[in-house]
């Protein structure tokens, strides 16, 4: 026991600034987007372009895709977020998935899966493609739903976070390893807030 608890402090202690920087925003960007901050935005912008550079550096190809995903997503949100015809509100309201958008979510994971383990099998040198695929479909629909407002993005994070917890570690990145243990947590929490959020709004509605 006593050597993987010398390997995780010599790896907190060899983690770069540029590592800490990417986790505290990381870490910044959850804790708002579970407050329904419109924080979460930025701080996850500066956190995500870190991590396109990380996962070319440490050939987690899909990773870094994903985050260049989560640039473009983080965008969108942004927008989406704020872009709301009710007056009394400074933001969309959080909203569960139709029954269209579930088949939408559901053909986006799938589809995702299969062309991330195509690509990264064929066209780079990862040796983890089956679980850095896995780790970035599942991503790429929490962020997806994330910008929507959805409160079932919150399952895909959970997993996603789930998922990536080992696959850092495995890769070296023990600080970011443990970053997205500390994020299943903030998951856990986030749903739980969406969901109040979702009855109250539910409540304001009805009556």
């Amino acid at each position: 026991m006593h050597p993987i608890i010398d390997g995780i402090i010599a790896g907190i202690y060899q983690t770069t600034a540029l590592e800490w920087i990417a986790v505290i925003t990381g870490l910044m960007s959850v804790w708002f987007s579970m407050k329904e901050n419109i924080l979460v935005y930025p701080t996850g912008i500066i956190s995500v372009l870190i991590y396109v550079y990380f996962g070319f550096n440490y050939q987690l190809y899909a990773d870094m895709g994903v985050n260049s995903y989560y640039f473009v997503m983080s965008v969108y949100g942004w927008y989406h977020w704020t872009n709301t015809e009710d007056e009394n509100r400074a933001q969309i309201p959080v909203t569960t998935n139709s029954l269209k958008e579930w088949w939408i979510s559901i053909g986006l994971l799938v589809g995702s899966f299969f062309v991330l383990v195509f690509v990264l099998m064929h066209f780079t040198d990862s040796d983890v493609p089956i679980w850095d695929a896995t780790t970035t479909c599942f991503a790429i629909l929490g962020m997806w739903l994330m910008a929507r407002k959805k409160l079932e993005s919150w399952i895909a994070w959970i997993i996603t976070d789930l998922i990536s917890i080992p696959l850092y570690f495995y890769k070296g990145l023990v600080l970011t390893s443990f970053q997205f243990l500390i994020f299943t947590g903030l998951a856990f929490a986030g749903y739980l807030a969406w969901r109040r959020s979702l009855e109250k709004t539910d409540r304001q509605d009805d009556e």
